[in-house]
């Protein structure tokens, strides 16, 4: 695969005080988001200067393979809990790879 069809770069603030319930949702997400089939790469980050601040940066085949990710049952608990957790609404960015894809 040269490159994607789909790529999201998707960021989530964390209320202070649910930080370390957010982290353990997220974390939880990221294995089997990887395992998915149309899943390229799926990396989770946080700001290294808001540690309320973390962001998934993924890449999919194509959008029909993000579609059916966003309704996989290892993401409900996050969107269940999403006014509980997050201080504000998600925030997701589409962009279009200009590169190659990095082997």
């Amino acid at each position: 695969m040269k490159k994607p069809d789909c790529t999201l770069v998707a960021t989530l603030v964390a209320k202070p005080e649910k930080r370390s319930e957010l982290l353990d949702i997220l974390l939880s997400q990221v294995a089997p988001s990887r395992a998915e089939a149309g899943c390229v790469n799926y990396d989770f980050h946080c700001d290294k200067e808001d540690p309320n601040v973390f962001v998934f940066y993924e890449n999919w085949v194509n959008r029909e393979a993000l579609d059916r990710h966003l309704k996989e049952p290892h993401l409900q608990q996050l969107m269940t809990k999403r006014d509980e957790l997050l201080a504000k609404p998600i925030d997701l960015r589409f962009v279009d790879m200009l590169s190659e894809l990095a082997e």
